[in-house]
């Protein structure tokens, strides 16, 4: 096959892992800059373009696009859908996991455990958005926030008003959650590719913080899930409509919690953790995958 990989950076590990991947299964594989791809949109004929050059012929591809870019990259690979090329993720399950706000209701709306949450707009509501989600301690979180970038541990009532009021303040949307006590500062991203969960790990926060992403100085190991927690993760990925998701779950003492559903869940903390070639499994899963204009929304989403 000809696989594409939709990336800022081929130097990235995640992206390194996986055109490895593509070259010891026999394919190949080709890193295009997503923000460097332009489009022409016709009534006869779409086509993608790269400096000058007609982009064709692939039969795949791995978007890994970065939260910053996501508008330009779901449209890039949006349009790839369109010319029947197989997505390993699909634009609109992308663009619908990266609305945080979106994705809570989703998961919500099919009974899926997650932490108490708020979101208002106005400064009156404060008071009793506090109460909704069970008082301070809180978290807040920017919607657009990634990697831990965004959220704020309000551990006292006066402190939560005065930091909401001042997100309201700049006309940011936020949301507002309660903290889970018992998680202890740690998470467990749950690996999934198509239908199972192919490897998780846990994540704890370095002493001090309360975000246990591995950027921010968090620790990693191996863990066992239990089945509970391995289906929630399952459901979580097909809510979003997600073949290969990373699901961040909290263990609390009403069962496993969704933090969130990522859609181009990094390679390295996992497979440095696990000990498991998860990036070739990827590739597997596109091989079983992949025929043409398989896409569900055919780009329509």
């Amino acid at each position: 096959m000809k696989i594409a990989i939709l990336s800022r950076n081929k130097r990235l590990y995640s992206t390194r892992r996986l055109v490895e991947a593509c070259i010891a299964r026999g394919h190949e594989v080709r890193v295009l800059d997503v923000v460097r791809c332009y489009m022409n949109i016709s009534q006869e004929k779409p086509e993608l373009h790269l400096g000058g050059e007609l982009l064709e012929g692939f039969d795949a591809i791995i978007p890994r696009i970065g939260a910053s870019v996501t508008f330009y990259g779901t449209a890039v690979l949006r349009q790839f859908e369109m010319m029947g090329v197989f997505p390993a993720n699909e634009s609109v399950a992308i663009s619908r996991s990266r609305d945080k706000l979106r994705s809570l209701q989703l998961l919500s709306r099919v009974g899926l455990g997650m932490p108490k949450t708020g979101f208002a707009n106005s400064p009156g509501d404060i008071e009793d958005l506090i109460k909704m989600v069970g008082g301070a301690p809180l978290v807040i979180k920017l919607l657009e926030g990634t990697q831990g970038i965004g959220v704020v541990l309000a551990e006292t009532r006066k402190a939560a008003e005065s930091v909401i009021e001042a997100f309201m303040g700049m006309h940011t949307n936020i949301l507002v959650q309660e903290f889970v006590k018992e998680a202890n500062g740690s998470d467990i991203r749950c690996f999934v590719i198509g239908n199972r969960v192919v490897a998780a790990m846990i994540r704890q926060a370095p002493e001090g913080e309360f975000r246990s992403n591995l950027h921010r100085g968090g620790s990693a190991h191996l863990v066992r899930i239990t089945p509970k927690e391995r289906a929630t993760a399952v459901k979580a990925a097909k809510t979003m409509g997600l073949n290969i998701a990373g699901v961040d779950i909290l263990r609390s003492e009403r069962g496993p919690l969704i933090m969130e559903v990522n859609s181009s869940p990094g390679l390295e903390g996992i497979e440095h953790a696990t000990g498991k070639d998860i990036a070739s499994m990827i590739i597997e899963n596109i091989e079983k995958n992949c025929k043409p204009d398989k896409t569900r929304t055919k780009g329509k989403g």
